[in-house]
């Protein structure tokens, strides 16, 4: 999908979808209580887009608010956690961290039907470009020195320091990660093997760098999660924390770097232009800018992180394949999933060959 129809299908607003309504007397009722200085009445608006965790706009004489719930219905245990989103943002808030304050959680089902929590609406704007052609071509180096500012302070908070020690598993991240996947993918016989995947697994367990290293990560932190200043090259709020846990951080950096690499119609890259047409830092110079910000010499054997990251994308891809195939996924999303599959894997194949 085009950055332009990306964010045509999922930027704004539209009326609540039918089957995701609730008792609005019951919500009103929840933010007296809860939210300082909420006042009424308040109208209800749905957010676009897919989210795994449906995301309402609260228009309240008293500002705006952002409602995020659990899905209706039934679900996987642990899954749609809006628990830990709240728990993570509420932690990073405290510490200056560009994120929407949190005003509550709320556990009871009574309420909409199913725990959800209440944020400030954060008013700025979201580049589904990874090009950020939007802004003069001058500006555009200082809106990536700022995504990596803000990705290398996350990764520099001590996840106990700042409540969140319990937050995740701790240690041989890589060797989790790589056995979880390889485990999916193989186990799908439906959608079938690939010669490269099948080499991916077979080298990646034998090529994770020493050095262990466990922080907060965001684990999906791409230009369109985020929220920028009106008209400067600031961060205002980083989005969609339902993948955060503890993690090595040069995975995180590297699925956010992989934009260098990424065809922009599959996930927001600039895989298809040299970033220096653009006015953009190339790859080489973002990274030196990470470990500059990280206090990082520099980061041997790069390649592997990305490789890890094409190889986790290629797997999550090769499953949808699975479920088109078994008649699960027949949107025209899930259809342009499975053909870029083989593109993921050659990205992934490239990078492990980059390493020998």
């Amino acid at each position: 999908m085009s950055d332009a129809l990306s964010a045509e299908a999922n930027a704004g607003v539209v009326p609540v979808r039918e089957g995701f309504g609730f008792d609005m007397e019951a919500l009103t009722g929840w933010l007296r209580a809860n939210v300082d200085g909420f006042e009424g009445p308040v109208e209800l608006f749905q957010f676009k887009g897919g989210q795994s965790n449906p995301t309402f706009k609260l228009v309240a004489k008293s500002g705006d608010y952002v409602l995020r719930r659990k899905p209706p219905g039934q679900l996987a245990k642990g899954a749609h956690a809006v628990d830990r989103e709240a728990r993570v943002l509420g932690a990073l808030h405290r510490q200056g961290f560009p994120v929407a304050r949190v005003h509550g959680l709320c556990t009871d089902d009574s309420i909409v039907g199913s725990m959800f929590f209440v944020m400030d609406m954060v008013d700025g704007r979201i580049f589904w470009d990874a090009g950020f052609r939007e802004v003069p071509a001058p500006d555009r180096w200082a809106y990536y020195s700022e995504m990596n500012r803000v990705l290398a302070q996350l990764h520099g908070f001590d996840p106990e320091a700042v409540g969140l020690g319990d937050y995740g598993r701790r240690g041989n991240y890589f060797e989790r990660q790589i056995g979880r996947w390889s485990k999916s993918y193989l186990a799908d016989e439906d959608a079938g093997r690939d010669a490269g995947m099948d080499r991916l697994i077979a080298w990646l367990p034998t090529a994770i760098p020493d050095g262990d290293e466990s922080t907060i990560v965001h684990g999906d932190f791409r230009c369109d999660n985020m929220i920028f200043h009106p008209t400067e090259p600031r961060i205002l709020a980083v989005l969609d924390w339902e993948l955060s846990t503890l993690g090595h951080p040069l995975a995180d950096f590297a699925y956010h770097a992989i934009m260098y690499r990424m065809p922009p119609d599959i996930v927001a890259g600039i895989g298809d232009v040299d970033p220096v047409t653009l006015s953009l830092p190339t790859e080489a110079e973002y990274v030196a800018e990470y470990c500059a910000n990280t206090g990082r010499d520099d980061i041997p054997n790069y390649d592997f992180y990305i490789a890890f990251n094409f190889f986790r994308l290629a797997a999550i891809f090769h499953g949808i394949k699975g479920r088109v195939a078994r008649g699960q996924a027949a949107s025209a999303h899930a259809a342009e999933r499975v053909a870029a599959y083989p593109r993921l894997v050659d990205l992934a194949v490239d990078a492990m060959e980059a390493c020998r």
